[in-house]
């Protein structure tokens, strides 16, 4: 997406806020919650994922990204004996999303592999209130006049109008609610990672692909403003750099500009680490940087323990 997230927002009809909900905001700075307790072993899994192969002067970024992966995820479901509901997740991987709409005489579709899903039994609770829903009919979206919106995507012939969530949303299945998608940008060499503005751009439009898919299998194909706005997340990082997002969809009536608009809150470029160093800098044997993390960021590591948590405490 050239534009990224200003592309995104376009095409998905959506306005962004900076930052977090004060929903997720305020799960961060609950003491009562006890997440600072957790700091310390979030500092050992960075240490861990980051320094576990002494024999590699640096270990490579597609190994320690899923591990520190993991090991984040693991800390996060340790709280399920806190707030049994946790164990109401199914975490899904490589799923595939399809969902079709329309953008003023323009066909969309988005669809692919996207990332790692959170599933939930029960679905996140809207974070803008209807006041501040109705309030984004005034708000105006941004257009890129000469260029053209859609420039850069892939143009298709669409066959058939997709809205596909796989086994996922299927009747019956109990976990049937999108809570949190996962983009591991895992490539060791660094022109196949997205950058930060382009990650942020995908996660926006798989969040909202998600959003559409189950907003259509709850209330059908008919464009509408929905009584009971749908909330996906999204969680991107390379294995330092992390983003974040919470996106709510409020209309799948996506063709024409007016009306209510989509929400997207962003929290950009949040290292959980400034620096890990693997083996000590020497110089004429005096040690200049210790072997070891520096520069760990609490801030970050509760802002994914908060996105896990919302909807649930």
């Amino acid at each position: 997406v050239f534009a990224g997230v200003r592309q995104a927002q376009w095409l998905t009809k959506t306005k962004l806020v900076e930052g977090l909900p004060p929903a997720v905001q305020g799960i961060v700075h609950n003491p009562a919650l006890g997440l600072q307790e957790l700091e310390e072993r979030a500092r050992h899994v960075v240490s861990h994922a980051r320094l576990w192969d002494t024999a590699e002067v640096a270990p490579r970024r597609e190994k320690y990204c899923p591990v520190l992966f993991e090991s984040l995820i693991h800390i996060c479901r340790s709280m399920s004996g806190k707030y049994p509901s946790l164990s109401k997740r199914m975490l899904a991987r490589n799923c595939r999303i399809a969902a079709t709409w329309e953008r003023e005489s323009i066909l969309l579709q988005v669809r692919g592999l996207s990332g790692i899903l959170m599933n939930s039994m029960t679905p996140i609770p809207p974070v803008a209130s209807k006041e501040e829903i109705l309030a984004t009919r005034e708000h105006v979206l941004e257009t890129f006049y000469p260029i053209a919106p859609t420039i850069d995507l892939q143009e298709v012939n669409v066959y058939k109008e997709l809205n596909d969530t796989g086994q996922r949303f299927r009747d019956g299945y109990p976990y049937s609610h999108p809570h949190t998608l996962f983009f591991l940008e895992s490539a060791n060499v660094r022109t196949d990672r997205f950058r930060p503005e382009q990650l942020r751009a995908k996660m926006l439009m798989f969040a909202f692909g998600n959003a559409l898919a189950k907003a259509r299998a709850l209330h059908g194909n008919d464009p509408k403003v929905l009584e009971q706005p749908i909330v996906v997340q999204s969680i991107g990082t390379d294995g330092q750099l992390f983003q974040f997002m919470v996106f709510q969809l409020n209309t799948t009536d996506l063709v024409s500009n007016d009306g209510v608009k989509n929400l997207v809150w962003i929290d950009s470029d949040q290292n959980l680490y400034e620096r890990a160093q693997c083996v000590p800098e020497i110089k004429k044997g005096v040690v200049m940087k210790p072997a070891g993390i520096s520069g760990f960021q609490p801030d970050t590591f509760k802002k994914f323990l908060a996105l896990y948590l919302h909807g649930t405490v």
